[in-house]
């Protein structure tokens, strides 16, 4: 407990103690990239990505223990029917990572990447942000901390993502909170709304909207109020992996809401962060352009899972492995200048 008793503060804290990035590590690599059996710059952003990733992990890149976390929930606000989905396929879904069967399952077994699947509370939704505080402040903060538990057995990059049905609906909300706008402008079709059902989703999100508006110029109150528990853990993923110098590679939407909290907080919790894909959710790409960040991929995909990040992070090891294991000009006898 913080010394005010106000768990919020305790979160503050943490983002007060962020460290900056290792910039000695970072020239280190700059300079072996110069040495590399290539010309200046030629494999454009994957030396970017060696760089970035020395610079917070603050020694040589590596990637040994690369873990994809899916954080699972269900929100009150999916009774309204924002959702073309029920409720009950968050647990099947859950059910479905843990037999295998998912399209997350895939990709990480063919890129070698750690996959953990965490269960908030399923059979506790959120209360419905239309009409009243999603959680609690201890709850809030509480979950934040547990989102912090996908590290404990050091990752050396952490993907993060979600499985949540009604979540596009709540980021969507969180986005009109934290960037501007109202819910025409972040409303999108998730798991495929008609018009019918997109003109409802709207009408709910705006709702919600109005409701918690007074308090939007607090970061936190905004995560506790519009939020969901896999938001939140994802939050404090991020900030977790902040403290312990882990590279992070943020999915898509959904999981771009839960880094934007941070971002409000402080523009600079999110420099230790790739945004692994823009999701064809219309409005992740606004999202991205008004926090100043570019995705690795556009690849059309809206499924969640972190499947956008886990293939951002095969290329995050692919930059990794040409950065380590290429041979300098002198090692090769190859001459690097005319």
């Amino acid at each position: 407990m913080s010394a005010t008793g106000l768990p919020f503060d305790d979160i503050r804290a943490l983002i007060a103690q962020m460290p900056g990035p290792d910039i000695r590590a970072r020239h280190d690599a700059r300079h072996r990239q110069e040495e590399l059996t290539k010309p200046s710059g030629s494999l454009g952003r994957l030396e970017d990505i060696a760089e970035w990733m020395a610079a917070w992990q603050g020694r040589a890149p590596t990637v040994n223990r690369p873990v994809v976390a899916v954080f699972a929930a269900n929100h009150g606000i999916a009774a309204k029917g924002v959702s073309a989905f029920p409720p009950s396929v968050t647990q099947a879904m859950v059910e479905n990572f843990a037999a295998g069967g998912a399209a997350i399952n895939q990709i990480c077994a063919t890129f070698d990447l750690g996959l953990k699947v965490f269960d908030l509370a399923l059979d506790y939704p959120t209360n419905d942000i239309s009409e009243e505080p999603a959680l609690s402040e201890k709850d809030c903060a509480a979950t934040m901390a547990f989102g912090m538990e996908c590290l404990a057995d050091q990752p050396d990059l952490l993907c993060i993502g979600e499985m949540g049905i009604g979540n596009t609906a709540v980021a969507a909300a969180l986005f009109a909170a934290l960037l501007g706008g109202e819910a025409a402008d972040w409303v999108g079709p998730g798991t495929g709304q008609d018009a019918a059902g997109m003109a409802h989703k709207r009408a709910v999100v705006q709702q919600a909207i109005d409701l918690h508006r007074a308090h939007f110029g607090n970061p936190l109150e905004v995560l506790r109020r519009l939020g969901g528990r896999e938001i939140a853990a994802m939050s404090g993923a991020i900030l977790g992996a902040r403290l312990q110098r882990v590279p992070v590679i943020v999915d898509g939407f959904v999981a771009t809401a839960a880094a934007a909290v941070l971002h409000a907080l402080d523009p600079t919790a999110l420099d230790h962060c790739l945004f692994g894909h823009v999701s064809a959710e219309p409005g992740h790409q606004a999202a991205l352009a008004r926090m100043g960040k570019v995705p690795l991929l556009a690849l059309g995909m809206r499924l969640g899972e972190g499947t956008g990040a886990a293939l951002a992070g095969a290329m995050v090891k692919a930059a990794v492995a040409c950065h380590n294991g290429m041979a300098t000009f002198a090692q090769a006898g190859v001459p690097n200048r005319d």
